[in-house]
């Protein structure tokens, strides 16, 4: 074991620091060997991240001593816990590093107590319940028992806290839970407001800190004044329709059944004359037509054989028709899919549907053949659909041709957003045959 060279005493036996506070003491050093010595310190210990010692270096002749101060500056924090801390000064001699001697001392650090409470949130809306809590943050150095209490309940608003306190240790949080039930449902009219009033009681040893968070409930009413207002809209309306318009529609009725069964009284009589007249003539008896004056006979045949005939470009027999067009787009890129009329069809559209049940964003664009409508924005619709009275003829190789340009993918039912855009456009219609000749 090495000699000895140095011999160390603190000032204090017992050093008393206050968390965000400077608190000094000293420490003499004696030089006991033979040579001129000098020394440097190191702190050691749970002391260390907040000591120093001034002067770094101390030079001593054989046989003297001095003195160096021990500066503590403990910060204001829940990491430097309340109670003693042992504290050590390592002296290593430069000359003789083999001789290395270590100086304790005991450390007392005081006790703070700083806590932060607050409810979340501060402010709710309900019918005539709702759930808080309230979170206390403890920022001392020592460790709190947290109780909620609240003013005592009573017909118009009822509180529900915990039975048992929470112990918060310190740089940790607790979250006590909360109940508020209001006594009487709101059945219509203004919101009604209801402040909060709780106190959170933290106690750390003898000592207690009360706080005092504050918050709100908004009762809402049952029925808001929007379907007050609605509902008196349709009994009006329902009233009009008892009183005014279903009288005026069944007066109208009667009268259109009276003037159809006039109609075909007067077409009965008609009729009944027309055979009446032919009776009374021979060469209708015999099943020969009289010709009339003027119009030559195989004329009068021309025209009949040319009733019914389409006209040029329109169809002839069609039947009811649809085709469904899907479009998948990648976001922030376009891409179209068409369908095309076979050869010797007519497509005549009347109906488009729609569809973008996934809530996409961006431009689609309808082009039938060569007449394009205005672009859609897919945001202003999840489904949608349009009709023609007049209907669009889309000629033999022509297309109908669906362009999507996808800025940003929505979010279907299933709550995930889609990869790509999906659009998908049924369109419905007439599809006939091209007249002879064309």
């Amino acid at each position: 074991m090495p000699d000895v060279t140095a011999t160390t005493e603190f000032g204090l036996p017992t050093v008393v620091v206050t968390p965000g506070q400077e608190t000094s003491t000293t420490m003499t050093v004696r030089n006991d060997s033979d040579i001129v010595e000098a020394y440097e310190f190191e702190v050691v210990g749970d002391c260390a991240p907040w000591t120093a010692v001034e002067p770094a270096r101390l030079s001593l002749y054989p046989g003297t001593s001095g003195q160096v101060t021990v500066l503590l500056r403990p910060p204001r924090s829940p990491s430097v816990r309340a109670g003693e801390v042992p504290l050590g000064v390592r002296v290593l001699p430069a000359e003789r590093p083999e001789s290395v001697v270590v100086s304790e001392t005991t450390v007392v650090v005081e006790p703070f107590a700083e806590q932060r409470a607050e409810l979340v949130p501060e402010r709710r809306r309900a019918w005539r319940s709702a759930r808080y809590h309230v979170e206390l943050h403890n920022a001392g150095n020592t460790p709190v028992a947290v109780s909620l209490t609240a003013p005592e309940a009573d017909d118009r608003l009822t509180y529900t806290v915990p039975r048992q306190p929470v112990d918060v240790a310190p740089g940790d949080r607790a979250e006590l839970d909360l109940r508020v039930r209001v006594g009487s449902v709101l059945w219509f009219g203004k919101p009604e407001h209801w402040p909060l009033a709780l106190e959170v009681t933290a106690v750390a040893g003898e000592d207690a800190t009360r706080h005092e968070p504050e918050g709100e409930l908004i009762q809402l009413p049952v029925l808001p004044r929007w379907l007050l207002a609605l509902l008196a809209a349709l009994l009006a309306l329902v009233l009009a329709w008892l009183l005014l318009v279903r009288p005026a529609v069944r007066s109208a009725a009667r009268e259109a059944a009276d003037d159809r069964a006039r109609e075909v009284a007067q077409a009965a009589q008609d009729q009944s004359a027309q055979d009446q007249s032919a009776q009374d003539r021979p060469g209708e008896r015999n099943g020969q037509q009289p010709r009339t004056g003027g119009q030559p006979e195989g004329q009068g045949r021309g025209q009949e054989q040319g009733r019914g005939q389409g006209q040029p470009g329109t169809a002839v027999g069609g039947q009811q028709s649809s085709s469904t067009i899907e479009v998948r787009t990648a976001a922030g890129a376009r891409n179209a899919a068409s369908y095309t009329v076979p050869r010797g069809k007519v497509f005549r559209v009347t109906d488009i549907v729609l569809g973008n049940h996934q809530g996409d964003e961006g431009v689609l664009t309808i082009a039938f053949g060569e007449r394009t409508i205005p672009p859609i924005a897919l945001e202003t619709f999840r489904n949608q659909d349009y009709h023609w009275v007049t209907p669009i003829d889309i000629p033999q190789g022509a297309s109908v041709t669906v362009t999507v340009d996808c800025t940003r993918t929505g979010t279907p039912a299933s709550g995930q957003q889609a990869a790509d855009c999906f659009q998908a456009v049924n369109v419905s219609g007439e599809l006939g045959d091209l007249p002879t000749g064309n």
